[in-house]
């Protein structure tokens, strides 16, 4: 007799299908999840894009970022923190093509909340000197500078560090089945009520910023952050010619090479999302060694060949997704 309450009990709480959408961080945010007391939790999500906006948002006059960055007085969170520690660990990773103290170069190319300005070799060498992750720290819950000048930029891991935060956020709520996009960063737990994995995709390059989104490759995902970093709709463009955002540290000019987007699988979303900053960074070649030197990553490359034709390359455990 005991198993018909238990079976009609376990069909009244099948898990609902819960999806939370809107706009963060200067982009869109799109949550899927499976909850058996279909619950929704838009109220604490907010509050996360609320508490990252006062740390880390460059667009934030009174976050602590840009109190860092005037250099005043200000108590660095839990936030900053750990945004600064996994930046600091990139740049040491990379030997310096990503670096966290970018700041100067990409606010003078007009990729920050400051217009650009005219540039010439000498503005930009000077600029260079301030970009050096060696020489900035925290030292007794303050950030020390070699330079007062110097100015940091956590964008190229912020969103990745949001979709990890509100992960975080659903676990403790009991949700172990979710799929977290903040701006195309995302983190896959778990999979759907019939076992399948989740499936994303990865957009073909497109022409323009503007252009129609066209998926090139679909992945399946289970327990990863997955996260493609592309030169094709984030630029500007100076007399004529097109500059990606991807900023090289050691020259001070945007990025010129053959590889257009670098998606990355890694555990976490924001390692996903730092790593696939340093491909469109170093290139393909380069950035291969380091992508082949961490367990449990992988990457998907879409490049242009001598010919001028799309091509695609996936490490070897990528293939299989």
């Amino acid at each position: 007799m005991i198993f018909i309450p238990l079976f009609l009990a376990s069909c009244l709480h099948r898990p609902q299908r819960m999806v939370l959408e809107g706009l963060a961080q200067g982009s869109y945010y799109a949550i899927t999840y499976y909850d058996d007391q279909a619950r929704n939790f838009k109220q604490g999500v907010d509050s996360i894009f609320h508490a990252i906006d006062l740390s880390v948002n460059l667009w934030v006059d009174s976050s602590v970022i840009c109190k860092v960055n005037r250099n005043e007085d200000v108590i660095l969170d839990n936030i900053f923190i750990d945004n600064f520690n996994i930046a600091q660990k990139a740049a040491e990773l990379s030997g310096g093509y990503f670096d966290p103290t970018i700041s100067p170069l990409v606010e003078v190319w007009g990729f920050s909340a400051k217009e650009s300005m005219e540039l010439t070799s000498v503005m930009i060498d000077s600029l260079k000197s301030l970009v050096d992750y060696r020489n900035i720290r925290i030292e007794d819950g303050k950030v020390v500078k070699a330079d007062p000048a110097m100015r940091l930029d956590f964008n190229a891991i912020a969103q990745g560090y949001t979709s990890d935060r509100i992960g975080a956020y659903l676990e403790s709520k009991g949700v172990l089945n979710y799929l977290v996009d903040v701006g195309g960063e995302i983190l896959a737990r778990g999979g759907k009520p019939d076992g399948s994995p989740w499936v994303v995709g990865i957009e073909k390059p497109a022409a323009n910023w503007d252009s129609d989104r066209v998926v090139q490759q679909r992945v399946e995902v289970r327990d990863q952050g997955i996260v493609t970093s592309g030169s094709y709709r984030k630029y500007v463009e100076r007399d004529g010619k097109r500059y990606s955002h991807s900023i090289d540290p050691t020259t001070g000019y945007p990025v010129e090479h053959n590889l257009l987007s670098a998606t990355v699988i890694a555990e976490t979303s924001v390692w996903a999302d730092a790593l696939a900053s340093i491909c469109m960074v170093m290139g393909m070649e380069r950035s291969l060694d380091i992508i082949n030197s961490l367990e449990g990553v992988e990457a998907y490359y879409i490049f242009v060949n001598d010919k001028g034709e799309l091509e695609t390359f996936a490490t070897e455990g990528f293939q299989p997704l």
